[in-house]
C-alpha cells in the first residue's frame, strides 16, 4: 500500500503593511515642529546672542554671529561677574534645603501612606496645600527678623524647606503605597525599630521618586530670585541674584552677549543633570500612579 504524497507546507502570505495616509503624518510632523519651535528657537537665540560681539548683540535676534566668540564672552562673565562666588552661594542654600526636604518629606509620607484615619487625611490635605497656596513674603521676612535669621543662609534654607516640603509629600506618598507592606512586617519580626525599617527598607526603594523630586526642587531653588531677593538680598550672592545685580549695574547694562552667556553657564549644570537622569525622573513621576 503506497503512502499518500506529502504536500510541501507553504507559509501563509503576510498581509501587506498598512500604508499611512497623509493625514496620519500630519500629527507627528506638527508635534515635532511645535517642539522645535518652542524649545529650539529660544535656545538658539541664547546661543547666538551669547556668541556675538557687543555691536551685533545690542539688538538680539536669531541671526548667527559674524564672528563666534562664545568662549571669550563666557570667560569674561566668569572673571568679571563674580560668578564663582555666586555658584558656591547657590550650593550653600540648595544642598541643605534639598537634603532636609527629602528626608523629612519621605518620613512624613511613609506615615501618611501607611496609616489611614480622618485626622491623617486632613493632615495630608494640609501638607500638600502648599503646592497651590503661595507663601506670604512679608510675613516670612517679618518672622525671620523676629528669629534673627533674616539675611542668613539658615533662614533661606528654612524658607525653601517650608515651601517645597509639600512637593516631596505629594510625590512620595503615592509611591510608598506601591511598596509591599510585607517587607516592613518582616523587618519588624526580626526586631528592627521603625527608624531602622524606614532607612534600611523603605528609603532605598524611594530612589526613583526622590530623584524626580530632587531635580524639580533643585530647579526651583537654582532659578529662584524672588524669595532670595527679600530674604538674603545683598548679604549672600546666588547665581540668579548675582545676575540680577550685575545686569542692573553698569557692567552688563545693554551687554546682551554677557547676560545671555551668564544665563547659558548658569543653566548648564541643571541641563547636564536632567540629561543624565531623565529616565529616572520619568519613572519617578509615573511610579506613584500605579495605585
Amino acid at each position: 500500500m503506497s503512502a499518500a504524497p506529502v504536500l510541501p507546507v507553504t507559509a501563509a502570505p503576510r498581509p501587506p503593511a498598512p500604508r499611512r495616509s497623509p493625514r496620519g503624518l500630519v500629527q507627528p510632523i506638527a508635534a515635532v515642529t511645535s517642539v522645535v519651535v518652542l524649545l529650539g528657537v529660544p535656545f538658539w537665540l541664547i546661543i547666538a546672542t551669547a556668541s556675538k560681539p557687543h555691536a551685533e548683540a545690542l539688538d538680539p535676534d536669531l541671526s548667527p554671529p559674524s564672528h563666534w566668540q562664545l568662549l571669550h564672552n563666557v570667560s569674561t562673565v566668569v572673571e568679571d561677574g563674580r560668578m564663582l562666588k555666586a555658584f558656591f552661594g547657590s550650593l550653600l542654600v540648595m544642598v541643605p534645603s534639598v537634603a532636609i526636604v527629602l528626608v523629612l518629606g519621605s518620613m512624613a509620607s511613609w506615615v501618611l501612606a501607611r496609616r489611614t484615619s480622618r485626622l491623617l487625611a486632613a493632615v495630608y490635605a494640609i501638607a500638600i496645600s502648599g503646592i497651590v497656596l503661595p507663601p506670604a513674603v512679608v510675613t516670612i521676612v517679618l518672622l525671620l527678623r523676629q528669629l534673627g535669621l533674616a539675611g542668613t543662609p539658615v533662614g533661606m534654607v528654612g524658607v525653601y524647606c517650608g515651601m517645597y516640603l509639600s512637593t516631596v509629600i505629594f510625590f512620595v506618598t503615592g509611591f510608598v503605597r506601591t511598596i509591599p507592606v510585607e517587607l516592613e512586617e518582616a523587618a519588624r519580626v526580626d526586631g528592627a525599630s521603625p527608624v531602622r525599617v524606614f532607612f534600611q527598607i523603605v528609603f532605598p526603594l524611594l530612589r526613583p521618586v526622590l530623584a524626580t523630586a530632587t531635580i524639580l526642587i533643585c530647579l526651583y531653588i537654582w532659578n529662584d530670585v524672588f524669595y532670595a531677593l527679600f530674604v538674603i538680598g545683598g548679604r549672600l550672592d546666588t547665581l540668579p541674584l548675582n545676575l540680577y545685580q550685575v545686569a542692573s549695574s553698569g557692567l552688563y547694562l545693554q551687554n546682551w552677549e554677557l547676560i545671555f552667556s551668564y544665563i547659558l553657564v548658569m543653566s548648564l549644570p541643571l541641563l547636564i543633570v536632567f540629561a543624565v537622569a531623565q529616565r529616572r525622573i520619568i519613572s519617578g513621576v509615573t511610579g506613584g500612579a500605579v495605585k
